[in-house]
C-alpha cells in the first residue's frame, strides 16, 4: 500500500454525506413539483373558471394516487433495491410535470380532466420517494445519527419553498402559469440523470473507505439490505398484516397523518390563502411563503439535531424522537392565532413560527428508519407514507369545503392547528416505547 493510500484509509471518508445531500436535492425538486399548482393555481383556476370545491378536488388528484402507489412502490424497492427505482420515479414525475404546462391550449373541459389526470399520475410516479428516503438513510447511517439525517433530508420540504416558490412566482407573473410546469419538469428530469450518475449502495460505492464502511456498520446501518434481497421474492401479506396489529405502528401513522396536514396546507391552500385572504399579488405571496418555509427547513434540520443530541445523552430513543415531535406539534398550533390579527407582517410571523414548530417535529421518516423490520424496509415505509398521505387527500378537500360554506379561511386554519394536536397526542398516548418492529 502506497503512503497516500495508507493516510486515506486512516481517516473516514465521508460519502454519506454526500447521499443525504442527495436525498435532500431530490426532496426538493419533489416538493417544488407538488408546490407547482399552488402557485400556478390562482391564475389557472380563474382562466378555467374553477371554484374552492374544484380546485380542492384537483389539488387532492396527487395525493389519491401517492397514497395508492405506496404499497406497491414500497414492494418494488424491496424487490429491486433503491436506486434504480428511485431513479426511474424521479424522471417519470418530472415528464408528467412538464405536460401539465400543455393543458393550457386544451378547451376547458379537456383542460380539468387533463390536469386531473396528469396530477394523478405525478403522485403515482412520486410514491416510492420517501420510502426510498428511509432505506438508503437506514443502509447508511448508524443509529446515532438517523435523525439528523432523516431531518436533513425531510427538510427539503421547505427549502423547496424558500428556492422554487419565488421562481414559480416571478415566472407565473412574467411568462404564465404554464411555464412553471415546464421548467420544474425540466429540472426534475436532469436530477434524475445526475441520481443515476451518482448514487450507490454502501457495499457498491466507489469512494467509501473502509473506516466509513466499518462505522456505518458497526453503528447499526443496515448496508446490506439491497444486496441480500436481490434474488428473493418480496414480502408477503401476513407480514403486512403484523405490523397493522401492532399499536406502535398504528400510533406512528396516525401522528404522520395529522403531520402531514399542515404540510399540505402549505403545499396546496396557502399561496391561495395570501391571495384571497390576505391581498397579496401572486408574485408577492411567493416571496412571502419564503420565510415560513425558511423557518420550517431551519426547525426540520434542528429537530433532527435535538433528537440526536437527546439519544446520546439518555440512550433512549423514545425520548429522542418523541419530545421534539410533541414539543414541534404544540408549537405549530400557533397557525390557528393568524385568525386574529389583521397586519401582514403579524400573519408571515405566525405561520413562520408554526412551520418552524412543524419543522422540528417533523422525525417520522426517523422514527420509521428506527422501527421498520428489516426483511421489509421499503415495504414498511410505503405504509407509514400511505397511511400519512391520507392527508394529501382530505386536507385540501375539506378545506375547500369549509372555504364554501364560511367564505373565510378561519375554519380551515383552526382544522390545521386541531391535527397538530391530534399529532401530539398520538405519539404521547398511543405509541408507547419506540424500537426496531421484530417480524414473528
Amino acid at each position: 500500500m502506497t503512503m497516500q493510500a495508507a493516510v486515506g484509509e486512516m481517516k473516514r471518508s465521508r460519502i454519506r454525506l454526500f447521499i443525504v445531500f442527495m436525498l435532500f436535492l431530490v426532496t426538493t425538486i419533489n416538493y417544488a413539483d407538488r408546490a407547482t399548482l399552488s402557485i400556478a393555481g390562482p391564475q389557472l383556476s380563474k382562466e378555467l373558471g374553477l371554484d374552492a370545491v374544484a380546485m380542492g378536488f384537483v389539488f387532492s388528484a396527487f395525493g389519491w394516487s401517492y397514497v395508492i402507489g405506496q404499497v406497491p412502490g414500497g414492494w418494488l424497492l424491496d424487490r429491486y433495491g433503491s436506486k434504480w427505482v428511485y431513479a426511474i420515479s424521479i424522471i417519470t414525475w418530472s415528464v408528467f410535470t412538464f405536460l401539465q404546462g400543455w393543458i393550457g391550449f386544451l378547451s376547458v373541459g379537456s383542460a380539468i380532466v387533463a390536469l386531473f389526470g396528469l396530477r394523478f399520475l405525478v403522485g403515482f410516479a412520486e410514491a416510492p420517494s420517501f420510502p426510498a428516503n428511509a432505506r438508503i438513510v437506514a443502509a447508511w447511517f448508524p443509529s446515532a445519527e438517523r435523525g439528523t439525517a432523516c431531518a436533513f433530508f425531510n427538510s427539503g420540504q421547505y427549502f423547496a419553498t424558500v428556492i422554487f416558490a419565488p421562481l414559480m412566482g416571478w415566472i407565473a407573473h412574467d411568462f404564465g402559469w404554464r411555464y412553471v410546469f415546464f421548467v420544474m419538469g425540466a429540472i426534475g428530469v436532469a436530477m434524475g440523470l445526475v441520481w443515476i450518475k451518482t448514487i450507490y449502495g454502501p457495499n457498491e460505492h466507489p469512494s467509501i473507505n473502509r473506516l466509513e464502511f466499518e462505522y456505518i456498520r458497526d453503528g447499526g446501518a443496515l448496508i446490506d439490505m439491497d444486496v441480500k434481497k436481490a434474488n428473493e421474492a418480496g414480502p408477503s401479506w401476513a407480514q403486512v398484516r403484523q405490523l397493522l396489529r401492532s399499536r406502535m405502528m398504528l400510533g406512528i401513522y396516525l401522528g404522520q397523518f395529522c403531520i402531514n396536514a399542515l404540510t399540505y396546507f402549505f403545499l396546496t391552500w396557502f399561496p391561495v390563502y395570501l391571495v384571497k385572504e390576505r391581498g397579496l399579488s401572486i408574485l408577492q405571496a411567493g416571496f412571502a411563503a419564503t420565510l415560513p418555509a425558511l423557518c420550517g427547513f431551519m426547525g426540520g434540520v434542528l429537530g433532527g439535531v435535538i433528537s440526536d443530541f437527546l439519544l446520546r445523552k439518555t440512550g433512549s430513543l423514545t425520548l429522542a424522537r418523541k419530545a421534539p415531535i410533541v414539543g414541534g406539534m404544540l408549537l405549530s398550533m400557533s397557525i390557528i392565532a393568524c385568525n386574529y390579527v389583521d397586519g401582514q407582517a403579524f400573519v408571515i410571523g405566525f405561520m413562520a413560527l408554526a412551520f418552524f414548530g412543524k419543522g422540528i417535529g417533523a422525525l417520522g421518516w426517523a422514527v420509521m428508519s428506527d422501527t421498520a423490520p428489516k426483511q421489509m424496509a421499503g415495504l414498511a415505509g410505503g405504509l407509514f407514507n400511505m397511511f400519512g398521505n391520507l392527508s394529501s387527500i382530505t386536507t385540501p378537500i375539506i378545506i375547500g369545503y369549509i372555504l364554501a360554506a364560511t367564505g373565510s379561511f378561519n375554519g380551515a386554519l383552526v382544522f390545521v392547528g386541531l391535527n397538530a394536536a391530534v399529532a401530539a397526542i398520538a405519539y404521547l398516548v398511543v405509541v408507547g416505547e419506540i424500537k426496531r418492529f421484530e417480524m414473528q
